[in-house]
């Protein structure tokens, strides 16, 4: 499973991809220079349970962590990793 990042714009996403298909994504918007809203997760059915938006959230978190920037998670899912993973909570706005 790889995830990969893309920005185009004030939008960005985390894809998870397995053999070449599309298997989640974790959308956001960019609401200035130093912050981001999480606003969408998806996972294709026959991902659910392997932890896909665990990867495609913590990639996005990687980034923020980089780059200095803060997130507001508005997706219910980001939102309640959020409350319960510790170990991100140094990017949360």
């Amino acid at each position: 499973m790889e995830v990969l990042l893309k920005e185009d714009g004030a939008k960005g996403f985390a894809m998870a991809r397995a053999n070449d298909k599309r298997a989640g994504m974790m959308t956001y918007s960019i609401a200035g220079p130093e912050l981001i809203i999480i606003d969408h997760t998806e996972v294709e059915q026959a991902y659910n349970g392997r932890g896909l938006g665990k990867q495609m959230l913590y990639k996005i978190v990687e980034m923020a962590r980089a780059k200095s920037i803060k997130i507001i998670p508005l997706c219910p899912f980001a939102a309640s990793m959020f409350k319960k993973s510790a170990d991100i909570k140094d990017v949360l706005k």
